[in-house]
């Protein structure tokens, strides 16, 4: 069975090979701006966790979180470089540490740290639904559902582990009044 992200990157590299490029509107310059500034924010997210936790599990998926957040940003340092965008401010990378060296009451739990993930790659994936809806470039438009690719393949799994552990929030469930077992 074909990928749908594949086929629907397929049908947008038809599309920007006859596409004219107009400069990028600011809705999609901001969209790709926010995107990259929570991305390298995200790498610091990791890089704390990494500096926190003992959990072999957690600390293979945040080293790949960080890898591939920081291949991602760089995607769209070269991106935002060819089309003149100006780079955010970032923090700087974060030096490794005991994770056994942090107190208690600074450090967070395997918990907190997964919770903290999942809502980082969450936000992203949403704001990238946002920025194809508004889209029109189809370059841009194939760099962002590439990336939104990646982010969901990262947080499928993320979640197993999550659901594994224990650590998943899960809201109350709704049951339809009158229906069997409310």
């Amino acid at each position: 069975m074909t990928n749908l992200f594949e086929s629907t990157k397929d049908f947008f590299k038809t599309l920007i090979d006859c596409e004219e490029k107009n400069p990028l509107h600011v809705g999609e310059v901001n969209s790709l701006w926010v995107l990259l500034t929570m991305l390298e924010e995200g790498i610091s997210v990791y890089q704390i966790g990494l500096n926190t936790t003992n959990d072999d599990d957690l600390i293979h998926a945040l080293k790949n979180g960080e890898q591939s957040s920081k291949a991602i940003s760089n995607q769209l340092r070269t991106f935002f470089k060819k089309e003149g965008i100006p780079l955010p401010d970032t923090s700087e990378e974060k030096p490794k540490s005991d994770p056994n060296s942090i107190p208690l009451g600074v450090k967070y739990t395997d918990e907190e740290l997964a919770n903290l993930v999942s809502v980082k790659v969450a936000a992203q994936i949403t704001l990238i639904g946002q920025a194809l809806a508004m889209s029109v470039r189809s370059d841009s438009c194939e760099l962002l559902l590439q990336i939104q690719y990646e982010l969901l393949k990262y947080g499928s799994s993320f979640k197993t582990l999550m659901r594994r552990n224990g650590w998943i929030k899960v809201p109350p469930y709704y049951y339809t009044p009158g229906a069997p077992g409310s």
